[in-house]
């Protein structure tokens, strides 16, 4: 069939032809082009030299460019003609904004600061300059996924919000991505995402192919959810009997299994969900989750802690849960009201999505905490999985337009994936699970490792594996 463009063209030729009356109308000059995006305002970063920071301005909603504008703020090193080009890094959360640590980075991995111009950006919502402030929400969870909030602070946030909570989801901080890459002027970027910004990197390289040239997922959250069950955490929940395992028996081994006095725990304690995010926090303080020294007073070592109020001692667990309660952080440094429209914009429930009627959403939890099997969530149970943060606050939050990226979409760029073996946060099996939907991936596991190689490992073996994949 011809194009209707074709087809116009041959009717004007016939018009022509036939000597028509009407008088062919003059020509009008096409539209201006649009503007390219650009970065605003460039100068020195506050306390950070050797790098600019300037501002971005992207539209609230991608599909709708109409709808208004937002102002993020970027930071980059100076060094604009470096050998391998633009390295984009980006943090986690969501809710953790990207400025303020971009001279830690790079001066954590100077063997790619010497190569590639390092840049960051506050993405929505985050940040100095844009951060979602809710707070109640930020005083009750703040930068934690498990504990739950009140449904008092999750109302107040989506009140916060108003209708602008549809357009903080992982698809439009891609958008905002590639309006970053314009503004830089690069044609390719390579991308580095922890944690949560693996999900964005990935994301950022299955809807841009043609802008990346090498991707880094460290500390893997699976751009994609086919089994629909990422926001009960239960690959998480099952992990925690292989890490405190695996824990216990690295020399001097403990002599007793931390799996089956957790499972004891959760059965006979009315606090599974907070013992959970407990061991969640307590990894990045110790990733041999044996140190009582991690702590001040010796109250450190949760497998020590666990043990001990399995047998009936429980002074240092719930000592543990005191000093790990969460809440009360920098909203500039982490924005709960941001994590919050994120995962319920983004999240498989187990009630369908945000686009799903409150009101049917309980019932269908219920549902499912009824019929999860044991073996789902050991050491743990249902009641675990359904009372974690994500489920909970999403449980709550209003009516909001769903965008998850198809889980069909393949990673066809280079990948290095690093995970810990010790990370509850974000599991070594999810990192497994990703590398399957990237076929020219290769997957490195640091030994001992809790979360966040780049940043927070002790030794060099995952720094080393970037190095490699990135410089050679």
């Amino acid at each position: 069939m011809r194009s209707r463009l074709t087809a116009v063209f041959a009717l004007t030729l016939a018009l022509a032809a036939s000597g028509g009356a009407t008088a062919a109308a003059a020509p009008t000059a096409p539209p201006p082009a649009p503007s390219p995006p650009r970065l605003a305002d460039p100068h020195p970063c506050a306390g950070k030299t050797g790098f600019t920071c300037a501002f971005l301005t992207v539209p609230l909603d991608h599909r709708n460019p109409g709808k208004g504008t937002l102002r993020l703020q970027v930071a980059m090193a100076d060094d604009a003609g470096a050998p391998k080009g633009v390295l984009l890094f980006l943090t986690g959360g969501p809710g953790q904004p990207g400025v303020p640590f971009i001279d830690g980075i790079s001066a954590r991995m100077p063997e790619l600061a010497e190569n590639y111009r390092f840049v960051m950006i506050d993405q929505r919502g985050t940040g100095e300059f844009g951060a979602i402030d809710c707070p109640t929400l930020q005083a009750e969870v703040g930068s934690s996924d498990i504990e739950p909030p009140a449904p008092a602070a999750v109302d107040e946030c989506a009140g916060v919000l108003g209708d602008r909570r549809h357009y903080f989801t992982t698809e439009q901080t891609v958008g905002d991505l590639e309006v970053l890459r314009q503004a830089l002027g690069v044609r390719k970027m390579t991308v580095d995402g922890v944690s949560y910004g693996t999900m964005t990197g990935a994301s950022y390289a299955v809807r841009y192919p043609r802008h990346v040239s090498r991707l880094v997922l460290d500390s893997v959250l699976p751009h994609v959810d086919p089994q629909r069950d990422d926001m009960l955490y239960l690959t998480g929940l099952r992990a925690t009997a292989r890490v405190l395992r695996d824990a216990c028996e690295t020399a001097p081994a403990c002599g007793f299994d931390p799996a089956e006095d957790l499972a004891w725990l959760a059965r006979h304690r009315d606090d599974a969900v907070l013992i959970w995010d407990m061991l969640v926090s307590y990894e990045f303080l110790d990733p041999t989750y044996r140190d009582e020294n991690s702590l001040p007073n010796g109250w450190g070592d949760a497998v020590a802690a666990i043990h001990e109020a399995r047998r009936g001692d429980p002074a240092r667990l719930d000592r543990l849960l005191q000093i790990m309660d969460s809440g009360g952080d920098d909203v500039t440094r982490y924005s709960s009201g941001l994590h919050i429209a994120t995962i319920c914009g983004d999240g498989h429930f187990p009630w369908g999505t945000s686009e799903t009627p409150p009101a049917l959403r309980r019932a269908a939890l219920e549902r499912t905490r009824r019929h999860l099997p044991a073996r789902a969530t050991w050491p743990f149970t249902a009641d675990t999985a359904v009372g974690n943060g994500f489920v909970q606050e999403c449980l709550h939050w209003p009516w909001s337009r769903h965008t998850a990226e198809p889980h069909r979409a393949k990673i066809t760029v280079p990948v290095l994936l690093l995970n810990g073996d010790r990370d509850l946060s974000t599991p070594l099996e999810w990192a497994r699970e990703e590398l399957g939907r990237a076929p020219r991936g290769t997957l490195v596991v640091v030994k001992g490792a809790s979360h966040s190689i780049q940043n927070r490992e002790r030794g060099t073996q995952g720094r080393e594996a970037v190095y490699r994949f990135l410089n050679g």
